[in-house]
C-alpha cells in the first residue's frame, strides 16, 4: 500500500513538473524578453483589459503604451494611445520609418486609435529635432 502512495506521489510530481515547463515556455512575458534580447518586434497586450498598458519591443528598445477608451460611431473602442520609451537613451539609431512601423503594428490592434508619442519622440517626428 505504501509503494502505491509513493508511485502516485512521484506521478503527481512528474505531472506538475511537465505542467510547469509548458507554462514557462508559453508565458507571453518570456516571449517579450526573448524578442527584446534578440532585438525583434513583439507586442504584449491584453486587448480585453483597456486599463492595462501594453508593452512592445523593437530593435532592443522597450516601449510602453497607455490606452484610453472612448466612443466611435459603432461602439466603445480604444480611441487614444500614448507611447513612450522605457529607456530614452536606447533610442539611438532609430529612424522615422522605425516609429512608422511601430504605429502601423499598433494600428493593426487598434484601428480607431489616435497614436501620440511622448517626448523626445514627439519632437523628433514633428521635425523639431531633425537629424543633424
Amino acid at each position: 500500500m505504501f509503494m502505491i502512495l509513493i508511485r502516485l506521489a512521484l506521478l503527481a510530481l512528474f505531472a506538475f513538473i511537465i505542467y510547469s515547463i509548458f507554462k514557462y515556455l508559453l508565458n507571453p512575458k518570456r516571449k517579450l524578453e526573448i524578442a527584446h534580447e534578440q532585438k525583434n518586434f513583439y507586442l504584449l497586450d491584453q486587448r480585453s483589459n483597456v486599463r492595462k498598458n501594453f508593452l512592445l519591443t523593437y530593435k532592443g528598445v522597450m516601449f510602453e503604451g497607455e490606452k484610453y477608451l472612448g466612443t466611435t460611431d459603432r461602439a466603445f473602442e480604444v480611441i487614444s494611445i500614448f507611447i513612450w520609451p522605457k529607456n530614452p537613451e536606447k533610442l539611438q539609431g532609430l529612424k522615422k520609418h522605425d516609429f512608422e512601423f511601430i504605429q502601423k503594428e499598433v494600428r493593426k490592434q487598434y484601428p480607431d486609435a489616435l497614436i501620440d508619442w511622448k517626448s523626445p519622440i514627439k519632437e523628433f517626428l514633428k521635425g523639431e529635432r531633425g537629424l543633424r
